[in-house]
């Protein structure tokens, strides 16, 4: 995994708990196409938690991808849920590869 892939989120040093808590949840969050976790898949980047909520940066497999807006919505919903907080996501611009999963053998298409 190279160093822009790595999964560390600011939540895993300020509310490792907490960051823990979030993980388990959103690994609920289906890719509907592919069928992997959220948390599998590398799609949330970061977590940051302040006084105000949480942020959760997170991107698509795709920039047009067509489960986009269900998957934002069902993410913030499971978070909101699994915190009691209110949640907001920005959706950051990095381009999924598949450097990102978190298991390799969990990713069985062969395109690597």
């Amino acid at each position: 995994m190279t160093e822009t892939n790595k999964k560390f989120w600011d939540s895993d040093q300020t509310h490792p708990e907490i960051s823990e808590k979030l993980r388990e949840g959103l690994r609920e969050v289906l890719d509907p196409e592919i069928g992997m976790s959220i948390i599998q898949m590398g799609l949330v980047r970061n977590v940051t938690i302040t006084e105000d909520g949480v942020l959760i940066k997170m991107i698509l497999t795709t920039p047009f991808c067509p489960y986009g807006p269900t998957l934002l919505e069902t993410t913030t919903k499971k978070a909101e849920k699994v915190l009691k907080e209110t949640v907001e996501i920005e959706l950051g611009m990095e381009t999924w590869d598949i450097s990102m999963v978190e298991d390799q053998t969990d990713f069985s298409w062969g395109l690597y």
